[in-house]
């Protein structure tokens, strides 16, 4: 006979949920094959049915696939593939990609979840992944986690078009290990976890990596000791996988018992001791040194505009420099701190050249490029010297920077640019038209 949750009104039932006496209710909904999904919606075609990946053709055939559709899935093709794996003889359309489009389903759908759930018990994991702590709305609405679970999905397919999964758990990570591993093989796409229920049908479950937060690298360095399911790994020596892991051991053992403290509420709660911000770029081909610091002062320039637009500024910058693929060589990276706090590109640019000039090889060419402002500040915090007419040059540098940016918030980020973007090799004019390294918009 199925229990209840404790601490819910006794005619709130949970047939066919099997969450054994858990009194907190969490889902996680993902919503399937999401770009593609919304990308067939647009074309009027099934998303279960049609063949679609979503990949920038101009890119090549190297390039990955953002999403693939389910009826591709379904015939081998891997999700993330590059479109070169693709199998030649399949027949099927590919969507160039268009961010803006699905951020704007997704705020839509977020929509249907706030018709339900106020916003404080909804964690946004990512554009197509929501956490939803349910527990006090199953009384008030009079449903079961289950049925809480379909009428969202059911929402969402109806007004979107778009089909969604979800794991329900006890708690946060059961939650997603449910979406993961189980809500994908489940007939109405829902999975169902509690400790007792994770415990006897997952702890022989191989592989590691297809549990939440377990990677390559971690599942490699648990085999050389045995360890290979999340059975062994609760029984493993604690000691031995602390010596290994240090105190990301404590996450890795409390996971392999099925359990998580964290709520969403702590999620909500939680303030950094520090924070950055931060940029980067795979670049599209090998670029020599010159050029690559080119791209380091365009990059360092729009970080500029970001720190003036949340009014902060940095005393620290740190860089990170791949290499050509076919040189293997290990990445290079450094930092530098400033004599002063500050927001100017005329102060950050010249102190990420340097920086860039120090700790790069000139004979080298790059590939990859990421940048981060640390130790941020509010912009009024920032000390004042009494030595030489830096301030009057940062209060300058700052109204010059404030007029660009509201310029181009109410025109466009390509409204106004400097001479540099006009370079050969230059990305800062296409990056203004993408969204996370994708085109923002585009034809069907």
């Amino acid at each position: 006979m199925e229990r209840l949750f404790a601490g819910l009104v006794s005619f709130v039932s949970f047939v066919g949920d099997k969450m054994n006496g858990q009194n907190k209710v969490y889902l996680c909904i993902d919503l399937k094959s999401f770009y593609a999904s919304v990308e067939c919606v647009e074309r009027g075609l099934d998303p279960m049915q049609a063949r679609l990946v979503v990949a920038d053709p101009e890119r090549g055939e190297k390039t990955i696939c953002l999403a693939v559709s389910p009826a591709l899935k379904a015939l081998g093709v891997p999700n993330r593939c590059r479109v070169f794996e693709i199998p030649p003889g399949l027949d099927y359309i590919m969507a160039p990609p268009r961010m803006q489009l699905y951020i704007n389903y997704a705020a839509e759908i977020y929509g249907v979840y706030l018709r339900y759930i106020a916003k404080e018990d909804i964690h946004v994991y990512s554009v197509d992944e929501a956490f939803l702590d349910v527990t006090p709305y199953l009384h008030t609405y009079g449903v079961s986690p289950r049925q809480m679970a379909k009428k969202l999905m059911n929402d969402v397919l109806a007004q979107t078009g778009v089909r969604a999964t979800c794991g329900m758990g006890s708690n946060l990570y059961l939650a997603k290990v449910a979406l993961d591993i189980l809500a994908k093989h489940a007939p109405d796409f829902i999975g169902c976890l509690d400790e007792e229920s994770y415990r006897a049908q997952l702890w022989e479950h191989q592989p590691l990596t297809d549990f939440w937060r377990i990677g390559r690298g971690t599942a490699q360095r648990l085999a050389r000791y045995g360890i290979n399911t999340m059975r062994q790994v609760a029984q493993a020596d604690e000691e031995l996988l602390y010596k290994q892991f240090g105190i990301d051991a404590e996450l890795l053992i409390d996971h392999a018992w099925g359990r998580e403290s964290v709520t969403i509420a702590d999620i909500k709660a939680y303030q950094p001791k520090t924070n950055c911000l931060a940029s980067g770029q795979v670049l599209m081909r090998d670029y020599n040194f010159a050029e690559a610091r080119l791209i380091v002062k365009e990059m360092v320039d729009v970080l500029c505009l970001d720190l003036v637009d949340k009014e902060l500024v940095t005393s620290s910058i740190s860089m990170y420099i791949g290499y050509s693929n076919s040189l293997h060589l290990p990445a290079v990276k450094g930092s530098a701190s400033l004599p002063v706090a500050a927001s100017s590109s005329a102060v950050l640019v010249p102190a990420a050249v340097g920086l860039f000039e120090q700790i790069v090889d000139q004979t080298k060419p790059v590939r990859r490029i990421n940048i981060g402002f640390n130790n941020l500040l509010p912009e009024g915090s920032r000390q004042l010297t009494l030595f030489d007419n830096l301030d009057v040059v940062l209060q300058r540098d700052r109204q010059v920077q404030r007029t660009v940016l509201h310029l181009k918030q109410k025109y466009g980020r390509n409204t106004i640019l400097k001479g540099m973007n006009f370079a050969p090799g230059a990305t800062g004019r296409e990056r203004n038209q993408q969204i996370g390294g994708h085109k923002s918009g585009g034809e069907v």
